[in-house]
């Protein structure tokens, strides 16, 4: 871990696993990027923009309750090595009683945390803010591409609910479809049109939630550097509004930030991706 920042260690000093409440976890995967490239390098411009954030995030001091930062997974070897990797750093988190915090990355790192929570005693629901659905089974002749990380956490068992998705591709409308129960949504335009729905997520979804943000479910005005900056994305307002309503009554027990793609001098964007990683933080704080 030798040179790699900490998150918001200028305000938290480090603490130890077994005392913290969160764990970050640095994951810079990238190997299927299907438009533009760099998201290997989003976890250490998160990291370096954490410094920039105040110590607040509305009421609630997040970081107070102890954050430490993991070394950054190994990211060599095929992606099955590199997703039992995170997988392994997440259940310990979890299995301290530890909130995993990933940051990407592409999206197919999730992968990892959606099969630790899997595995738990407990049902978890994934809530996945995207400009796409990935819902494809393979892309590109690999079932691990970040367009298919929804499809394989479909294969889990874990219920969907999409949040901000205005381009899904045929397949992945058939696959809605198909499973009109397991994933459901709240699509861009219906955004637009209606708002933001309150209550959000329906009465049957799991009381233990994962959030899953890809940071191309943010209007490209917000958010720049990602691979592919869909047009017509959440507003930053949309996209906190729809966080605080989805973890009403739930509890937040991991989260992951991805498919940042840092460019030189977009200092916002790093900052922005540094701040939306700190205020779910603090939305998992609170329960």
């Amino acid at each position: 871990m030798s040179g790699q920042p900490l998150f918001h260690a200028d305000e938290f000093p480090a603490c130890a696993p077994d005392q913290a409440f969160f764990h970050v976890i640095p994951c810079p995967f990238e190997a299927s990027v299907s438009y533009g490239g760099g998201t290997a390098d989003g976890p250490a411009a998160i990291l370096a923009a954490s410094a920039q954030l105040e110590a607040n995030v509305g009421r609630r001091l997040p970081g107070s309750r102890g954050i430490y930062t993991a070394p950054a997974i190994d990211c060599s070897g095929s992606p099955e090595d590199v997703l039992f990797r995170i997988e392994a750093a997440t259940a310990k988190a979890l299995a301290l009683g530890a909130v995993p915090v990933l940051l990407g990355g592409e999206h197919t790192v999730s992968l990892g945390a959606f099969r630790a929570c899997a595995k738990l005693d407990r049902p978890v629901g994934l809530i996945q803010f995207d400009a796409h659905a990935d819902l494809r089974d393979t892309y590109e002749d690999s079932p691990y591409s970040h367009a298919c990380v929804m499809r394989r956490a479909l294969d889990l068992g874990l219920p969907i609910f999409q949040i901000g998705v205005r381009v899904p591709s045929v397949e992945e409308l058939d696959c809605r479809d198909a499973h009109p129960g397991r994933i459901r949504h709240l699509d861009a335009r219906a955004v637009w049109e209606r708002g933001i729905p309150d209550p959000l997520l329906p009465p049957d979804f799991p009381e233990d939630i994962y959030v899953t943000f890809d940071v191309d479910g943010l209007d490209p005005s917000i958010m720049p550097a990602t691979g592919t900056p869909v047009p017509g994305g959440l507003t930053w307002r949309e996209a906190i509004l729809a966080l605080e309503r989805a973890c009403t009554g739930r509890r937040l027990v991991g989260c992951d930030v991805v498919e940042l793609a840092p460019r030189p001098h977009d200092h916002a964007s790093d900052f922005a991706a540094a701040h939306l990683t700190y205020t779910l933080m603090d939305l998992a704080a609170a329960r």
